[in-house]
């Protein structure tokens, strides 16, 4: 049991690695990106309905009850000496284009809204997959560590065994001496076999945040303390925590849900726009010509669709989207004061761990020589020894929050960009 866990079959060798992994493998990145291209593509089809519609048609046709007249024309269409051919072939061009339309134009700015929050969700999803990565990380490279001191823990204990045994051999000691030590050999095998598991398990899970079906371990040399510099390479702290991307989201939701609500009921206002129409069709003799060419203004006044427009639907997401604001608002504020507050927490618990440690090895040594020279028990050297385990575990568990405490710090107000 003390032979170390076996390697992971892939490793993690440095922060920039483990970022590039992300960004190309993360599952949840292709679809906040195709969430982007999706709210693009809404915007487009509302700017559509504002520009130039443009259409050509042509048929060939024959009028069965006026053989002498092209399809759709009307008499005299060929024009003075030329008869439409059959069957005729004619050619319908028409533009459209929208002159006054307040609902079309709510559409786009609602559109606007939901492509910027689109691009604000991807931002906030790029902040908070660096920010899983950097704790999945700690927490892997804090699982090495630990299952290494079960080790250390557990070959001390089984040190203090080998010299509880020799000194009942030599009569020093009772049996209740040695069964004391062999307990505390079970208890350090148990915390080592339980400490391998969260190691396999924080592997298989640093495996999912990089994209892999497998374990993926981080390599020796992977300097965690410079872990905080690394990733001030890659994002950016924000000025004001009003830009960050989550809430700059919530709010291009809100005003994507109030303009859609005015798109809505500016639905019952009426609508202008021209509309020009060519019309060309095949003669005898010669090849064609174009017989009308018309330019129309086009008035429409909405009187009654059924309440397709009353927008109450709308106006429920509306207030779905301002409740969620408010929640997000609510949150952030919390979240940020939270990852403050932990940088001083972190700092205070690892000295008061760093003192304990310290004190729990010297008590071990002085309990160790006492036992040794026969003026200790079995049972303050087992105390002892679990102090000292413990203390240990403690002083890396601390150091490493306290890393953690860093990266949430810098990470709650940020930006990451690429």
């Amino acid at each position: 049991m003390l032979s170390p866990v076996p390697p992971a079959p892939r490793v993690v060798k440095s922060w920039g690695e483990a970022l590039a992994f992300v960004r190309e493998r993360s599952t949840d990145l292709r679809g906040a990106e195709a969430g982007v291209e999706r709210a693009g593509g809404r915007f487009r089809q509302a700017l559509s309905v504002l520009l130039p519609n443009a259409r050509t048609q042509v048929a060939v046709a024959q009028d069965l009850l006026n053989p002498s007249l092209a399809p759709g024309a009307l008499p005299g269409a060929a024009g003075d000496g030329r008869t439409a051919t059959q069957p005729a072939v004619t050619l319908t061009t028409t533009l459209t284009q929208s002159v006054v339309d307040l609902s079309a134009w709510r559409g786009l700015s609602s559109a606007r809204e939901a492509e910027a929050g689109a691009v604000a969700s991807l931002q906030d999803l790029r902040r908070r997959l660096v920010l899983g990565l950097a704790q999945t990380l700690v927490a892997t490279v804090a699982a090495e560590r630990t299952a290494e001191m079960n080790r250390v823990g557990l070959l001390r204990a089984l040190e203090r065994a080998a010299l509880t045994l020799r000194s009942f051999e030599l009569g020093a000691s009772n049996q209740l001496d040695v069964v004391r030590v062999q307990q505390d050999v079970a208890v350090a095998r148990g915390a080592l076999v339980a400490g391998d598991e969260q190691l396999r398990r924080t592997r298989e899970a640093l495996g999912l945040a990089l994209g892999f079906g497998d374990s993926l371990g981080v390599d020796p040399s992977f300097d965690l303390r410079g872990l905080v510099d690394d990733t001030r390479r890659d994002c950016a702290a924000l000025e004001n925590l009003d830009a960050r991307a989550d809430l700059v989201a919530a709010r291009a939701q809100v005003a994507a849900a109030r303009d859609s609500r005015r798109q809505a009921s500016s639905g019952y206002l009426p609508t202008l726009g021209l509309s020009s129409t060519l019309l060309g069709l095949t003669t005898e003799p010669g090849f064609g010509r174009f017989s009308t060419w018309s330019v129309s203004a086009v008035l429409s006044l909405p009187l009654w669709e059924g309440g397709l427009r009353e927008g109450r639907e709308r106006a429920g997401l509306e207030k779905q989207a301002e409740a969620q604001l408010e929640d997000t608002r609510r949150d952030v504020s919390v979240e940020v004061a939270r990852a403050r507050r932990s940088v001083e927490v972190a700092e205070s618990l690892v000295k008061t761990a760093v003192e304990s440690r310290d004190l729990a090895e010297r008590t071990d040594q002085l309990t160790r020589r006492a036992f040794e020279v026969g003026r200790g028990s079995s049972l303050e050297l087992v105390q002892s020894g679990a102090a000292l385990r413990e203390a240990e575990l403690n002083l890396v568990l601390r150091e490493f929050q306290r890393v953690q405490a860093h990266l949430d710090a810098f990470l709650t107000e940020a930006r990451c960009n690429g």
